[in-house]
């Protein structure tokens, strides 16, 4: 049977089951769109070409750091063959174990906590996606990454980071390209801009 790309299991998503009720005549607009508790849904054209760059084959075992709405988790779990998601915000990670687990998706395991850990116990992964903006890269993930594994992480300050792509080669050498600017959401917990933001600072719901 031929895999599907990134692109079919994308164009296959429903992104309206994964924004809030207010914002559902916004969810096909190429835009983030805020989700609650200061997080948002990255725009769409965002999450398939950070899908693209992580290159996930059917047998890939994949750490997603920042469930968020399960937009990107669901994606992931059409290409792979597990998907690990770890997400901070507890409201968020019950509404997306329940929204996911509602649609069908049984390759999918879920965890509360901080994302920049990773998770050890189920380390290594063969890829790693990372969608919120770390301060700099953990150096928990670059251990839990498999040798010829990738990773996509936005990093740098708050308003303007680099997408950047991580590979770990077959001898374990960690190289790093630039991929583009991009703004994200801080990264909760030890690789955050800080530790004590607002987490009500989220704006009005709107399409732009």
């Amino acid at each position: 049977m031929r895999k599907k790309t990134a692109r079919e299991c994308f164009n296959a998503l429903d992104r309206s089951l994964f924004v809030p009720a207010g914002l559902i005549p916004c969810a096909f607009v190429d835009t983030a769109l805020p989700i609650g508790y200061g997080q948002t849904i990255s725009q769409p054209s965002l999450v398939l070409h950070m899908t693209e760059l992580l290159s996930v084959t059917p047998d890939s075992r994949v750490l997603e750091i920042g469930t968020g709405s399960g937009f990107q988790t669901a994606l992931l779990a059409c290409l792979a063959r597990q998907v690990y998601t770890v997400e901070m915000v507890p409201q968020l990670h019950l509404e997306a174990r329940e929204r996911l687990t509602s649609l069908g998706y049984t390759n999918i395991l879920f965890r509360e906590g901080d994302g920049s850990e990773g998770w050890p116990e189920e380390s290594p992964f063969d890829r790693i996606i990372v969608t919120a903006a770390a301060s700099h890269i953990p150096d928990e993930l670059l251990v839990q990454l498999a040798w010829g594994g990738r990773m996509v992480i936005p990093v740098g300050p708050k308003g303007l980071q680099e997408l950047t792509l991580v590979q770990k080669d077959e001898c374990g050498a960690i190289s790093r390209q630039t991929k583009g600017a991009v703004s994200f959401v801080e990264m909760k917990g030890r690789y955050g801009w800080s530790q004590h933001r607002n987490s009500d600072e989220e704006g009005e719901l709107g399409c732009g």
